[in-house]
């Protein structure tokens, strides 16, 4: 079979060229139709949703602006260098509570023990409840108390403790319980002075023997017989 060519070879060229201007056209289309769509959502991001988070940002920020403006002494929590500063202070104004164990060895007589002590470091108080063998050796305790004395960096010889009071006591025929309260020279507990205290002139207190008995001791059943 024959065949003729009645298209011309420029006839074809143009055909081709049209058909690749067609492809390249709607590619185009696609392709701007696509960048159209992606910057129209980039816009929206940008100007409507970022703005609007932003702004929300910005007003929880002045809210908290304003609650933190309220703070008292704003200055002194938020700026580490003010804490470090006032740490000193905040030392020298607490109480040395340890030195309670060390004050109730040297005044406590051999023959009295603690089952309970509680110091009050807001209203300087103590209050000592414990036994002994009978109640003048509770008697010597707390005149060892009301005469007991102390110095430090800046006083000397001053008493210390004022009001001191026995309580509630009772006795048994083998033991005598006691609840002493008195109030305490703030100083005693000063974090910043060295305190030594200067107890009467008795061999009664553990701070002065040998051998020293227990200072602590759980509290006696307690007894019928009351004496007030």
């Amino acid at each position: 079979m024959i065949q003729f060519n009645l298209l011309p070879d420029v006839k074809l060229e143009f055909v081709r060229a049209k058909r690749m201007q067609h492809t390249v056209v709607s590619a185009s289309v696609i392709a701007a139709g696509s960048a159209f769509v992606i910057f129209l959502l980039l816009f929206l991001a940008v100007n409507v949703d970022q703005k609007n988070t932003l702004s929300s940002a910005t007003n929880e920020i002045k809210k908290d602006k304003v609650i933190l403006n309220q703070t008292p002494e704003l200055a002194k929590i938020l700026t580490i260098q003010n804490q470090l500063a006032v740490l000193p202070s905040l030392h020298a104004k607490k109480a040395a509570a340890s030195r309670s164990f060390e004050f109730l060895q040297l005044l406590t007589p051999t023959s009295v023990t603690i089952s309970d002590a509680t110091t009050d470091f807001i209203l300087n108080t103590v209050t000592i409840t414990g036994q002994s063998n009978g109640l003048d050796k509770i008697n010597i305790f707390a005149d060892t108390l009301k005469f007991t004395k102390y110095s430090d960096d800046k006083v000397k010889g001053q008493l210390a403790f004022t009001g001191v009071v026995l309580t509630a006591f009772s006795k048994s025929s083998t033991a005598a319980t006691y609840t002493i309260t008195a109030n305490f020279a703030p100083a005693l507990y000063d974090n910043v002075s060295a305190v030594v205290l200067s107890v009467p002139n008795t061999v009664t207190t553990r701070s002065v023997i040998e051998q020293p008995a227990d200072l602590f001791k759980q509290p006696a059943t307690k007894s019928s017989e009351v004496v007030r």
